[in-house]
């Protein structure tokens, strides 16, 4: 079960995401990434291998997917913003994404 990250824990939690290419969404308390990759297979394929892990944790990502971008967003509805899940999830797909 994910908890609603603190004050305490946010900067610790979301300061290294932001450095990596994440964002606040805007009148949201969610964060966004958009990857790109070489083309649709190697987006689709890394979607794949994402949603394993999002399954695994029972984490979903609220994503599109347009040819060879896949835009992320992450935030955790049942505690109404961001949560510790979130924060794992994001720096999952950023190391499976260096991996591609």
């Amino acid at each position: 079960m994910s908890e609603l990250l603190s004050e305490e824990t946010r900067g610790p939690l979301l300061d290294p995401l932001f450095e990596a290419g994440w964002a606040m969404v805007e009148g949201r308390d969610a964060i966004v990434k958009t990857y790109r990759f070489a083309d649709f297979a190697d987006a689709f394929g890394w979607m794949a291998r994402a949603a394993l892990w999002a399954e695994k944790w029972n984490h979903h990502p609220e994503w599109q997917n347009t040819y060879n971008r896949v835009t992320v967003t992450l935030t955790t509805h049942d505690v109404g913003g961001l949560g510790t899940l979130d924060a794992k999830l994001a720096r999952k797909m950023d190391g499976l994404f260096e991996a591609a």
